[in-house]
């Protein structure tokens, strides 16, 4: 798919993606044990989830930010040392309070993943390869989702499940070291790179808009950020946000709490949907490049992407709130994961389409902070409805809704007129 130093690239961002799901998802998996040893309810773990957010909201803009500022090897390094820290820390929780501490800050370490890594991609591929780039990058994340639940999940019944936090936490920082030793900012800083794929890059990568003068715009970053379009993408983004959650947060409890399936069938039976995700990535980024290549149009090819990603996904959804057996629901999910996760990867290519690639980091920063705060809403919207509203039904319901909301705003706000007014301001 990729060559040379290119390759390199987009697998260190793919295992981050790998490493940032299997910790995250780590809790959800592990929702039955906690619950039990540290008494906690539906309704204060679904808070539990929801936290997590708080922290990694500010940090996915501050970590745009910062990527832009101080290049995202830095930046990413940083957050590596605070996820992988605080990850190991859960295993330390004695109480409700503790772990929600943990929580937030755990969070902060992995805020400016999104957007960090959407900034490497930006300075690494050319406009040919963005899509696929971005797809198999972000595949990592699902595939993580999908490898929690066996691997956290036997680890816990064998050890307990504070020592699949450590386990985690060490897995982490060997990566670390990995992308200190291998990654640079730019194609031009790294010391292995030759002067071909260097050419290729650097020739076709999404350029910094000039001013008549030469110098970079120094349009304000607020214009691009407040404009429709970013906030149409960011309102599509939102909403595939809160499908997302909503899985990685309770699918384990779903299957075991309505399913009634034990923790280890339910630990092999969760991964299908996680598997389907990864090939909504991959196939959502490969696919839009390919309509690019075929209609010359960008915007469009990336727009339809996410509208028939978020169709197929509120369709499944909705579906899934009135399946009968554990075949059906877990059918249902898988597909309507394959083609949601079709939706993010279109959304990180638009935005390197709309905004100049010296603002790609804060402008992104803003558009993952926007989109994250499903983060916090979702996992405890779901857990009050379980526990006081009409049970999974209704959060199957509402997340379904979202998705047709998506497809509503990203059709009025992202126009090809107002992407180009957009760009005028350069």
């Amino acid at each position: 798919m990729f060559k040379n130093i290119r390759s390199t690239v987009a697998l260190l961002l793919f295992f981050a993606g790998v490493l940032n799901y299997l910790d995250r998802a780590a809790l959800s998996v592990m929702a039955p044990l906690v619950k039990k040893d540290l008494h906690i309810d539906d309704a204060q773990m679904g808070i539990l989830f929801s936290c997590f957010f708080i922290g990694y909201c500010l940090f996915c803009f501050l970590g745009g930010w910062g990527a832009d500022r101080y290049g995202p090897r830095k930046v990413f390094g940083w957050a590596a040392v605070v996820w992988s820290l605080f990850c190991g820390a859960t295993a330390l929780a004695g109480s409700f309070f503790q772990l929600l501490i943990v929580r937030v800050l755990f969070g902060i370490g992995e805020g400016p993943m999104g957007t960090t890594t959407n900034k490497s991609i930006s300075n690494w591929f050319p406009r040919r390869e963005v899509g696929r780039a971005v797809g198999f990058s972000n595949a990592g994340q699902p595939l993580g989702a999908a490898v929690a639940a066996p691997i956290v999940g036997l680890i816990g019944l064998h050890f307990g499940w504070r020592v699949s936090f450590v386990a985690i936490a060490i897995l982490g920082f060997v990566w670390l070291a990995f992308w200190l030793w291998l990654f640079r900012d730019k194609p031009e800083q790294h010391p292995r790179i030759t002067a071909a794929e260097r050419t290729l890059i650097t020739a076709e990568r999404p350029a910094t808009r000039l001013t008549e003068k030469g110098a970079p715009s120094r349009v304000r970053l607020w214009r691009y950020v407040f404009s429709l379009p970013v906030l149409g993408v960011a309102a599509a983004f939102f909403c595939f946000n809160y499908i997302q959650f909503f899985f990685l947060s309770w699918l384990p409890s779903y299957l075991t709490d309505f399913q009634h399936l034990d923790i280890k069938s339910m630990s092999l039976i969760g991964i299908l949907p996680w598997l389907g995700a990864t090939i909504g990535f991959i196939g959502g980024g490969l696919v839009s490049d390919a309509l690019y290549r075929r209609t010359g149009n960008f915007l469009q090819s990336r727009k339809l992407i996410i509208f028939c990603g978020l169709a197929v996904a509120a369709l499944c959804v909705m579906l899934t709130a009135w399946a009968s057996s554990v075949t059906m629901a877990v059918t249902l999910i898988t597909l309507a994961s394959v083609f949601a996760y079709m939706t993010p990867q279109a959304c990180w290519s638009l935005l390197q389409d709309i905004v100049p690639a010296e603002r790609i980091g804060t402008a992104g920063g803003f558009v993952h902070l926007l989109a994250n705060l499903a983060g916090i809403l979702s996992p405890g919207i779901t857990g009050f409805l379980i526990q006081y509203g009409g049970g999974y039904a209704s959060a199957f319901m509402l997340a379904s809704v979202l998705a047709l909301a998506g497809m509503l705003l990203l059709a009025v706000f992202v126009r090809q007129r107002s992407v180009n007014a957009l760009r005028a301001l350069a």
